[in-house]
């Protein structure tokens, strides 16, 4: 069962690099100065890409937790 605390791990920490990409691309169009279609458009995508990110560090957190229960 360490196996479920390892892949957790892994997918947690993809997860928070997701959500860091996600400040990091919102940040950056934010200063970028694009007309307010072309902002709209991209930080549309960012919330997809972070919804999905938060998925993954939720499944990861919940197979760490599965993993240490199951110890």
């Amino acid at each position: 069962m360490a196996a479920f605390v390892y892949v957790g791990t892994a997918l947690a920490v993809a997860g928070m690099l997701g959500l860091a990409y996600c400040i990091w691309a919102a940040v950056s169009a934010k200063r970028a100065g694009l007309p307010d279609a072309e902002l709209r458009a991209r930080l549309q995508r960012i919330v997809v890409i972070n919804m999905g990110s938060l998925l993954v560090s939720a499944l990861g957190l919940m197979a760490v937790v599965l993993g240490i229960f199951l110890r």
